[in-house]
This record gives structure tokens, C-alpha cells and sequence, in this order.
């Protein structure tokens, strides 16, 4: 898979392809449908199948106060679009200069002249170009209008459902925050992970017994916070078993949110190991204690109740 990051990274063996356009939160089940669709499309046409994403996503530069939880990290989105059997991702960066572009400009440097695209994937809400100017109906148009060497066709993406339900990341994000793990991994096609390197935190969790792996999310909101039984995968053949807070420490007056991680019966050094932390049980809200050793005995029991319920899943 090539990632391609901005417009003046592609190749002139770039230009001539299949292409779906979207942020691809989560890369959930109802975005994997969309790739296979595209796959098969550009397997019809004999052409490569490119996915247009963002970074930062639109809304988390128009408006971040409000922007929803991210689902992955671009490391993560990327990898996923990647075993999907997707050949290209272009990542074009949202900013200003992206935002001001108007409409007929974006068909024409990103799509046309840019990737030669010859067949577009997008759902018939879907809105580009400055002021969200653009829609279905202009992409259409000008698909139609180009000269034969230039010309693409439009398909709608058709809604993917589960038991009836749209698939969607907003949806996801929500059963999230429920703790409702089960019914996200049916969406999202697999468990939920956050992924991440271990860094140096500030050791208090060894002074009270409880050592944590450090991983900071790297995401302006995150979908989960609280206290969950995890299994952390990357350290072993098996997930490692174990428990963990993702929030911002209000005991200890946290001002940064982090996903801290307690390994059951794990002893070894894992700064900068590369992690993946499986959210399977929600325990309790993050809260604020009054002393380290009230801190303590309820780790303690958080400990014995994820041990309790992983020993029986």
C-alpha cells in the first residue's frame, strides 16, 4: 500500500484510478464494504483503488471544541485501510488553504488533474470545495462534462446496515461510551483498541503497588473514559490480561488525558513498546479521591474485579 501525503507527493504513476472520499473514523464494517465495493470496481476497470482521507478530520479544524472522539489514530486508520486491500491512500492535510479551495478547484487538482480518477464512491450527502459548496449533484455534472480521457463516473454509496441499524462511527463511539463493547465489536468488525507506545509517566502507580504502562492517546478527545478490564496485545503469543484508567487523573490533578495500564503479574520493562490495549469491560467513572491511600484500596478492588471477570470470559 502507498500512502501518499499531499497533493505534491503524487507520482505520474499515481494518476489513473478508482476512489472513494471520507474520514474513515474507526474503519468499521460499513467502511469495509465501501472498500470491497471499490476493489471490485477497480478490478472491472483494471485500475488501483485510492482512498482520499483527512488530517487533521474537517471538524477538528473547524470547530475542535465540539469535534467527536476519535475512534484511531491515523497510524491505526491507515494500517486498517491498508489490510483491507486498498492500494493507495492520499492524505490531504485540512486546513485554510484545503477549506478555501472552491468546489470546480478540488475536482480539478485532486481528482482530474491530481488522480485521474475514472470512478468515484461517495454518498449522495457528501459535501466539498469552500462553504461546503460542492455536492453529488456538481460532481456528477462535471464527471459527465470532462472530455473522454478525462471524464469519471458517480456512485452512491448505499447505507450499510447491522439488525437494521446504520453503521456509522458516530454510532460506534456511542456504544462505546455506554460500555457496550460487544455490540461495537459487531459494528466495527473486531474488538476496540487504542494503540500506542509506552512513555515515561510519573511513577506514582509503583509507590502504591500498582506499576502502569503510560500511553499517551495523541487524540484531541477520546471515546472512552473510566476504569475497564483490558487485554493488552503485543507483549506475547496471548493478550496479556489486565486493568486500566483513561482519563486525566484527577486525584493526582492530571491535566492531560492518558491511558494508563496495570498488567497482572507482569514484570519487565516496556518503554517504548508498541501496544494495543482491547477495551472488553467498563468497571466505574474516573473520579477524584481524597487521599493516595483511598486511591489505593480502590485499585485494588478495580484490580480484583477485572481479574475476576477476564478469568471467566
Amino acid at each position: 500500500m502507498r500512502l501518499i501525503r499531499g497533493l505534491h507527493n503524487l507520482r505520474d504513476q499515481d494518476r489513473g484510478c478508482v476512489a472513494t472520499i471520507g474520514n474513515f473514523d474507526g474503519v468499521h464494517l460499513g467502511h469495509r464494504a465501501v472498500f470491497q465495493r471499490l476493489l471490485a470496481q477497480g478490478a472491472a476497470l483494471g485500475l488501483p483503488a485510492t482512498v482520499i482521507t483527512f488530517e487533521p478530520q474537517p471538524m477538528e479544524s473547524f470547530a475542535p471544541a465540539v469535534a467527536p472522539a476519535r475512534l484511531t489514530r491515523l497510524r491505526e486508520k491507515v494500517a486498517a485501510i491498508a489490510d483491507d486491500g486498498i492500494e493507495r491512500i492520499l492524505l490531504l492535510e485540512f486546513g485554510p488553504q484545503l477549506a478555501a479551495m472552491a468546489a470546480r478547484d478540488f475536482i480539478r487538482r485532486v481528482l482530474v488533474d491530481g488522480l485521474g480518477v475514472r470512478f468515484l464512491l461517495v454518498g449522495d450527502d457528501f459535501r466539498f470545495g469552500h462553504n461546503r459548496s460542492g455536492d453529488y449533484a456538481l460532481l456528477e455534472r462535471v464527471g459527465a462534462e470532462l472530455p473522454p480521457d478525462q471524464c469519471f463516473e458517480v456512485a452512491n454509496l448505499k447505507t450499510i446496515t447491522h439488525e437494521a441499524e446504520r453503521i456509522s462511527s458516530t454510532r460506534i463511539r456511542e456504544l462505546l461510551a455506554a460500555g457496550d463493547f460487544e455490540q461495537a465489536r459487531q459494528l466495527l468488525g473486531r474488538g476496540y483498541r487504542i494503540c500506542g507506545r509506552v512513555g515515561h509517566g510519573d511513577r506514582r502507580g509503583r509507590t502504591i503497588g500498582f506499576p502502569t504502562a503510560n500511553i499517551s492517546l495523541h487524540r484531541r478527545v477520546s471515546p472512552l473514559r473510566g476504569v475497564y478490564a483490558v487485554r493488552v496485545h503485543g507483549l506475547a503469543e496471548a493478550p496479556w490480561p489486565g486493568v486500566a484508567n483513561i482519563g486525566r487523573r484527577p486525584t493526582v490533578a492530571g491535566t492531560d488525558e492518558r491511558l494508563e495500564v496495570h498488567l497482572f503479574d507482569f514484570d519487565g520493562d516496556l518503554y517504548g513498546a508498541h501496544l494495543q490495549v482491547e477495551f472488553l469491560l467498563r468497571l466505574r467513572d474516573e473520579q477524584r479521591f481524597d487521599s493516595f491511600e483511598a486511591l489505593k484500596a480502590q485499585i485494588a478492588r478495580d484490580a480484583d474485579s477485572a481479574r475476576n471477570w477476564l478469568a471467566g470470559s
